[in-house]
């Protein structure tokens, strides 16, 4: 385990390897979570069993009538939806020092996206898709914060995207509320800032020069808005090319010729989707070690999640978004 990394609070859906405490009484074990584990300290809740539907249930699902969903169990026609309101606001309320969640694909309780609603108990074919009733109070709640399902974290960019954001807010959760140590943080991230969005990297360097001479308190809420607006969106290829252009820049006089067509290659085979970021990160960080570049040491864009939660699967298949 790698302990310069700050560890991550997650909210889990439990019956994603934790318990076995889906409709049916089995679990789904995922192995992205379980890599996790090592590094990330989860809490986890079953929605559905909480309320009391118990282990195995009759399925549950959404109905809308009058343009009004309700949360159904048709096999004893109970409707739900205001047990599973008043479960989701008490929990999510109670929630402290979360830095992401992840929430079982397409289920009416914790689905984000892809749930499928009905026009009625009865069987019948679905009409809509949307969220489940527990996954949108967490989307309402925490669109600041990395919320994913297992399904679309298979895919490598989403998935790279989440670690790179988890490990990030950790961090900054994590951090003395002195100003001292804010320096500190955005001098060490700010590779990875300008990566993800160079405008909110900006402002947040203002932020941290406070000039208005604003309490620590206020200068590190004003901070934290812009980090969260910086990762919304996943880091575009070119803004990668251009941050691993610009750290080469420190090795210019350095390399051999033969040496610098052989990176130039590599980040081409990146930029045409061949391969993972990973890769011309690491060897510019055996330039790094070569030389003692002791400033592009300290950056989170080469190492901003444990390496070993690259999975080996990860040549560049599935980064299609």
């Amino acid at each position: 385990m790698d302990e310069k990394f700050a560890r991550p609070r997650l909210f889990a859906s439990r019956c994603l390897g934790f318990a076995a405490c889906r409709w049916n009484g089995v679990t789904i074990p995922d192995k992205f979570i379980e890599s996790l584990k090592p590094y990330v300290d989860f809490v986890t809740n079953c929605p559905e069993s909480e309320i009391g539907l118990g282990v195995p249930r009759d399925p549950i699902r959404i109905v809308s009538q009058n343009r009004v969903q309700h949360l159904m169990q048709p096999a004893t026609g109970r409707d739900i939806t205001s047990q599973m309101t008043d479960f989701s606001n008490n929990l999510l309320d109670s929630l402290k020092d979360i830095d992401g969640f992840i929430l079982k694909d397409r289920s009416p309780s914790c689905g984000i996206s892809g749930v499928k609603v009905y026009p009625r108990m009865e069987p019948s074919s679905s009409i809509a898709t949307d969220s489940g009733f527990f996954g949108r109070e967490v989307l309402k709640r925490f669109s600041h914060l990395p919320v994913e399902s297992e399904a679309r974290l298979t895919n490598f960019r989403i998935r790279e995207h989440f670690l790179a954001r988890i490990f990030t807010i950790a961090r900054f959760r994590q951090t003395e509320r002195r100003m001292k140590d804010l320096v500190r943080f955005h001098s060490e991230n700010k590779l990875l800032l300008m990566a993800y969005n160079q405008k909110e990297m900006a402002a947040m360097g203002k932020v941290t020069a406070n000039h208005e001479q604003k309490s620590p308190e206020e200068v590190f809420s004003d901070y934290e808005k812009h980090l969260h607006n910086a990762f919304q969106r996943i880091a575009r290829y070119l803004s990668n090319v251009n941050i691993l252009m610009h750290a080469l820049g420190y090795f210019k006089e350095k390399l051999s010729a033969a040496e610098k067509a052989f990176f130039l290659k590599i980040l081409g085979d990146y930029r045409s989707q061949k391969i993972p970021l990973s890769v011309p990160c690491a060897l510019l960080k055996s330039y790094v070690v070569r030389f003692n570049e002791k400033y592009l040491a300290g950056q989170t864009f080469f190492d901003p999640y444990p390496a070993s939660l690259v999975q080996i699967t990860d040549s560049g298949k599935g980064r299609s978004l």
